[in-house]
């Protein structure tokens, strides 16, 4: 990711809380919705609100898409290179 793209993608991620302690609580791990609101203390929706702006930014990925109930996340190479700033 070019340096300039990656201060823009860390300053939206760093406005918002929801974003930030998401993307941490992914961390290395592959995660669903209810484990990360349950480890940063928010509910779900907040949780699948962040997850969907975290997809645009092309930072976390859900492995298997095609599931209804039990969508696992995890951070792409870009998710991983914005943890390192946060």
């Amino acid at each position: 990711m070019e340096e300039k793209e990656l201060y823009r993608k860390l300053g939206y991620i760093k406005i918002s809380p929801y974003r930030t302690n998401t993307l941490k609580s992914i961390g290395d791990d592959m995660k669903m919705p209810s484990e990360i609101a349950r480890d940063i203390g928010i509910r779900t929706s907040q949780v699948s609100a962040a997850l969907a702006d975290l997809k645009k930014q092309d930072l976390v990925i859900c492995v298997n898409e095609e599931v209804r109930k039990g969508r696992l996340y995890k951070c792409t190479q870009n998710g991983f290179e914005i943890l390192k700033h946060l």
